[in-house]
């Protein structure tokens, strides 16, 4: 099944990742089936499969959702597949997010600037760079047709109903870590959400069907 190498700590939390499906709700799965069923529609006809995830702020959890899910991508070795992220203001990638995101095994730097500065996120070392940063979800970076839009946050998912050029919307939402931000549970609470996130993402590729 790995077809790149992985960074070998990273490529350790994925196969902990596959041993826990089971823990995923029922009701989650079938969520996480639809999106499956768009991207295997998309890549058995031929097209790119465009996803782009999206939270408020895009500062937590769309980026979790974005990198996840591209990682996931390459490790079941499905092609034709784009990931995204964007919110309804831009902000910035949350120096918590990135922190749990590098323990997870990933390799990530940042351009260096003080405002919303760029990272470059690299799971192997010969694999295309995804670079994070925070914007609206029409920035221009983003597909504006033909993509799904992954709600990652209830907010988000209730103030803004209509995502232009959806193919279609579904709201995968999560627990903001942010509420734990400068507590005693801070780390935690990341640890927790960069794991959950890429649990649904694992197993949502691994539900992923081509011809």
């Amino acid at each position: 099944m790995k077809t790149t190498n992985f960074y070998p700590e990273l490529y350790q939390y994925i196969e902990n990742l596959l041993g826990q499906f089971d823990d995923i709700p029922e009701n989650r799965k079938k969520d996480l089936k639809i999106i499956s069923d768009f991207i295997s529609s998309r890549i058995n006809g031929g097209e790119t499969a465009k996803l782009t995830f999206i939270c408020t702020h895009n500062s937590r959890r769309s980026h979790l959702g974005q990198i996840w899910a591209q990682t996931a991508a390459a490790f079941y070795s499905i092609p034709g597949v784009e990931t995204f992220s964007g919110g309804t203001e831009a902000t910035a990638f949350n120096p918590n997010a990135v922190k749990a995101m590098r323990k997870a095994g990933f390799w990530i730097d940042s351009d260096g600037k003080k405002d919303n500065p760029v990272y470059t996120v690299l799971f192997a070392d010969k694999a295309s760079p995804i670079k994070a940063f925070s914007k609206k979800f029409n920035d221009e970076v983003n597909p504006d047709m033909g993509f799904a839009a992954i709600m990652t946050c209830s907010d988000a998912d209730e103030n803004c109903p209509f995502i232009p050029g959806a193919s279609f919307r579904i709201p995968i939402t999560y627990e903001d870590p942010k509420a734990y931000d400068n507590t005693g549970r801070q780390d935690k609470a990341y640890e927790e959400r960069c794991f959950q996130i890429g649990l649904e993402m694992f197993y949502l590729f691994s539900e992923v069907q081509r011809d």
